[in-house]
């Protein structure tokens, strides 16, 4: 694996009419919840997951089928990303270029094997040569990268 940056600087926050506008060209409404889950997910960087999406959201107001109906209509429009950590929990993050997301197409994550946290890597990428065999989606980037260890907390 490669680290393209090291410490790649943060992008500014997105406008309020920046999200407003992603969301028309995506052809969904502009609603508070949907504004409210685009800035959760521009501010930590990290795939959430539905729980955790409600526990930073919900004394807003926003109940859980709201949040979760919300996430899916993102993902649906390829505004979010479903990503599995291996846990069987689907968490969500910003499509590259998405409300100044930093992430790329596709990258590799960290999961931590005690608490089960999970970080993105957007600076790594992987080079594969020579894979005689290998399925056809390896060739075609339609993988996914996990690595595992101790989070700096746990280890």
């Amino acid at each position: 694996m490669k680290h393209a940056s090291a410490h790649a600087p943060l992008p500014s926050p997105p406008s309020l009419a920046a999200l407003q506008d992603l969301l028309r060209s995506s052809g969904l409404r502009s609603t508070a919840a949907r504004l409210a889950v685009l800035g959760y997910l521009h501010e930590t960087h990290t795939p959430n997951s539905h729980a955790q999406m409600f526990d930073a959201l919900g004394d807003r107001g926003f109940d859980r089928a709201t949040i979760y109906r919300n996430l899916m209509d993102l993902a649906e429009a390829g505004i979010v990303r479903r990503t599995d950590l291996g846990d069987h929990v689907w968490r969500f993050e910003l499509v590259r270029g998405v409300a100044g997301s930093r992430h790329t197409e596709e990258h590799p994550h960290f999961v931590c094997l005690d608490c089960g946290g999970g970080v993105c890597l957007p600076g790594l990428s992987l080079e594969l040569h020579g894979i005689g065999g290998a399925p056809r989606s390896v060739g075609e980037n339609k993988i996914t990268v996990q690595l595992k260890g101790l989070c700096d907390n746990c280890s």
